[in-house]
């Protein structure tokens, strides 16, 4: 299982890294894809962005900022179960995005996720101000009261 996880790193590593920087380029990589920012410097597009726009094409973003070391840092980290179909699929959706940041289609990350549940947040605020608590969105009496 491990050398899958490590064969699936490798090949998003190799796929993508004809759009996006490699924070290590040189080498093979383990379980894990490290990407940096550095590919997006002049667009106005920003990591997070890029991630929130993951959320429209249907994937879950993957780790950003991280490892410290790195800036602007996206760490992809497919598992063992994922098929060479899914890890295409995944590759061509990341291809496509770059090449919308690349070509200016900033509107299109800056606001994103569009087709998500709830839009972007204000993370500065909801950092500061937390909701701890849950309320319901109405008071409707259950049938059985």
């Amino acid at each position: 299982m491990a050398e899958d996880a490590v064969l699936n790193a490798n090949y998003i590593k190799a796929r993508l890294s004809g759009v996006m920087t490699p924070a290590f380029p040189e080498g093979p990589c383990m379980h894990e894809a490290l990407f940096d920012d550095r590919w997006l410097e002049g667009t106005g597009i920003t990591t997070l962005d890029f991630a929130k726009a993951m959320i429209d094409e249907g994937f879950h973003p993957m780790t950003m900022y991280f490892p410290l070391v790195v800036h602007g840092a996206m760490l992809i980290e497919p598992t063992e179960t994922e098929s060479k179909q899914e890890l295409d699929r995944f590759c061509d959706a990341l291809i496509a995005l770059a090449g919308a940041a690349k070509a200016g289609d900033v509107e299109r990350f800056t606001g994103a996720p569009y087709l998500a549940p709830l839009r972007r947040l204000d993370e500065t605020q909801a950092a500061r101000r937390p909701k701890l608590t849950w309320k319901p969105v109405s008071q409707t009496p259950l049938a059985a009261e």
